[in-house]
């Protein structure tokens, strides 16, 4: 009863066909591609831009921006090589099932499942208030209990963000294809509003706004912080906590890393693609280039046109243009919004509904609830439980829970950059369709870069993460440790094991240079 045990690529494969747990096959390197960017592109440019600027960088935020993508960029290639060479649902999870054990599986699941469900609710609130600035241009206002959550303010349910998540969450139930479908117009909308505030931004960018670029380093007092906000490595070597300076550009990556997590939703989507070996590792790439370019013209342009301290942290685009005087454009921005962060919210709660479908295929959860539909192709049991879940947090959650997210998503990086070098060992005769460059040094990096950005997370984020991960123990130690497949199959899993290398010397399924 080893939670250390691991389960072959072979098995992993072997179950997609089981028919009770069989997902349909019907995505492309576009697709891919275009999922991508539906969740990257979102709450990073329209809300998150203005938070990390007004509070932790400055102007200096654009670095903030390169080294959030530099450490994704690292993740993102491992993340690549195992979603091409075990093309099977659950992204970091499967890949950790396969090379650290069960235990560090159930881990790295669980991280996920904190990173989409509670992304997903995150946007979904970003989304109401930039739905709400939209309706006030036509003079139509919420009342303010349903206006938002119980923050203090009034707010005692988010209404908005309710419908958003229940509407999506029937889609997502009602086929992959219909959602990538809807995902695919949503995009093309965010995409030609990212291009215009490019565009119409240059015009009013007045370039004493980028001086000083880097501001002085200010104690986290003065910009309404705490001990507690500040980030965890200040406490303990002993600095005092700071925003801005060096100290802010890293915090404000730590911070504008949420900008990024749409890459590891692609690999969720292994099983469901026609070509995973060739379209995966387009799909995660691509799309991780093609958002940083367009996040570093945005920031830039942002900040040229506000004074980095006068930038609004819950509405940056809108609010900038309204600036200079140009509320139309705002009101073009904040409609841009509303349609953009719609595909956020989506594709963070597929990630979550393929990662569960995964550990319940497993049986590491409930086996009945991961089974799929014969019509739709989905898991529609998951798929409503999900969506109840990530309504009511969208609806009553109280707090600012970016960090939160961040930090479950950077320890999944970490543990899949660690586990490239030990599948290379362990199973040197899988057929990579592609493989990490500079291996094991490159994964080390991408590794070891996810763990500095986790120690520049905030005191009380590391406390919440610590009883998240509590509660996930708990529930392993005393439910899925006695009740996984390996668990229950213990003989026939190691049989498997040794006929596999034995008699396949390698992954039938996969092959081929990319």
């Amino acid at each position: 009863m080893s939670v250390l045990r691991t389960k072959t690529i072979e098995q992993s494969i072997a179950e997609t066909d089981e028919s009770e747990y069989q997902l349909k096959k019907r995505l492309t390197a576009v697709d891919l591609t275009i999922f991508g960017i539906g969740v990257i592109i979102g709450a990073g440019i329209f809300t998150l831009t203005g938070k990390a600027a007004h509070a932790y960088a400055g102007p200096a935020i654009v670095i903030s921006f390169t080294l959030a993508a530099i450490a994704c960029g690292l993740a993102a290639l491992c993340y690549a090589e195992f979603a091409s060479t075990v093309p099977v649902s659950g992204s970091a999870y499967t890949f950790s099932y396969a090379t650290l054990g069960e235990i560090v599986a159930w881990i790295i699941g669980w991280d996920l499942l904190l990173e989409m469900m509670l992304g997903s609710s995150v946007v979904a609130q970003g989304w109401s208030a930039y739905f709400q600035v939209f309706l006030a241009r036509f003079g139509i206002t919420l009342p303010e209990a349903l206006a938002g959550p119980p923050t203090g303010h009034g707010g005692m349910f988010d209404l908005p963000a309710f419908i958003l998540v229940g509407v999506l969450t029937a889609l997502i139930a009602y086929g992959i294809k219909e959602s990538m479908r809807v995902n695919l117009v949503l995009v093309a909308i965010k995409l030609f509003i990212v291009f215009f505030v490019i565009i119409a931004g240059i015009g009013f960018i007045n370039t004493a706004n980028y001086s000083p670029f880097i501001p002085d380093p200010q104690p986290a007092g003065n910009v309404g912080g705490s001990i507690w906000t500040a980030p965890i490595v200040q406490g303990v070597f002993g600095f005092n906590p700071t925003t801005y300076g060096w100290g802010g550009i890293v915090a404000g990556a730590s911070l504008v890393f949420f900008a990024y997590i749409g890459f590891d939703v692609v690999a969720t989507t292994a099983e469901e693609a026609k070509n995973p070996q060739r379209d995966l590792p387009i799909g995660i790439i691509a799309s991780l280039v093609i958002c940083t370019v367009l996040y570093i013209a945005v920031a830039l342009v942002i900040t040229g046109m506000v004074q980095y301290d006068h930038i609004s942290p819950k509405a940056a685009l809108a609010t900038a243009f309204e600036s200079v005087g140009k509320p139309g454009y705002a009101t073009l921005i904040a409609a841009g919004a509303v349609a953009g962060l719609c595909t956020v919210v989506m594709t963070l709660m597929i990630g979550a509904t393929r990662v569960l479908f995964a550990m319940c295929r497993d049986w590491l959860l409930p086996k009945s609830w991961g089974t799929t539909n014969p019509q739709t192709g989905t898991p529609v049991k998951i798929t409503l439980a999900v969506g109840v879940l990530c309504a009511f947090m969208a609806a009553l959650s109280p707090w600012d829970l970016e960090q939160m997210v961040n930090i479950g998503t950077l320890a999944a990086f970490t543990l899949v950059s660690f586990a490239v070098p030990v599948l290379r060992k362990r199973r040197p005769d899988l057929k990579r369709s592609f493989k990490v460059p500079g291996n094991p040094v490159l994964p080390w990096l991408a590794g070891l870069a996810s763990i500095y950005l986790m120690l520049n997370l905030s005191l009380e984020t590391w406390l919440r993460f610590m009883i998240w991960m509590a509660i996930g123990f708990v529930i392993y130690f005393t439910y899925s440790r006695h009740n996984s497949r390996l668990a229950k199959h213990a003989h026939s899993a190691e049989y498997d094991d040794a006929s596999a290398h034995e008699h396949h010397g390698g992954n039938p399924a996969v092959g081929g240079d990319f």
